[in-house]
């Protein structure tokens, strides 16, 4: 007999949400950033500190089309992604939707947690009425450009570098995807 498998979903978060969306964060970018910062930035990276910021945000949105989303499996956070108006310079506010963060747990990858959070964050800025979508990854990142191309989202040219640290020595280049979020009815 085999054990009952857990519910897994996406919805909006809340400020309760905050202290285990800061736990995955800090899971995520300690994985992610572990090569290009010093040990001790990456040791530093505090869950709690994290949490409070989490908290406030999710407690008092900027603007009302900035929306949170986590992957629940059973009622444990697993991942989340970030939604909301564009913010670049060469974006239209009104008809550009961003995604500024799509991050699922490392130990919990492969699960459907990203593809179920991708597609919630899409569905979320289509009901916001925006009508493209933009996401910056990493250049370097081939398995997640991998895994939003699969999904219908393409370069469209843009890219910037990051400076992870503040002081120049640490840069990471990213590039600007895109997909039309027009309802495909």
């Amino acid at each position: 007999m085999s054990e009952p498998r857990s519910e897994v979903r996406v919805r909006v978060a809340g400020p309760a949400d905050a202290t285990a969306i800061a736990r995955v964060q800090v899971a995520a970018w300690r994985e992610r950033y572990a090569d290009l910062l010093p040990a001790d930035l990456v040791d530093a990276m505090d869950a709690d500190a994290f949490a409070a910021r989490w908290e406030q945000s999710l407690h008092r949105p900027g603007d009302a089309r900035n929306r949170v989303l986590v992957a629940l499996d059973g009622d444990d956070v697993r991942g989340f992604a970030v939604t909301g108006p564009a913010t670049d310079p060469d974006a239209d506010p009104i008809g550009d939707g961003e995604i500024a963060e799509l991050v699922v747990e490392p130990s919990h990858r492969r699960r459907g947690h990203g593809s179920r959070l991708l597609q919630a964050a899409v569905e979320t800025l289509r009901s916001d009425r925006f009508t493209r979508g933009i996401l910056w990854l990493a250049g370097a990142d081939d398995d997640a450009r991998r895994f939003v191309a699969d999904a219908g989202w393409a370069p469209d040219g843009a890219h910037r570098e990051l400076d992870l640290r503040g002081d120049g020595a640490v840069r990471v280049k990213q590039v600007r995807l895109h997909t039309a979020l027009d309802d495909p009815d």
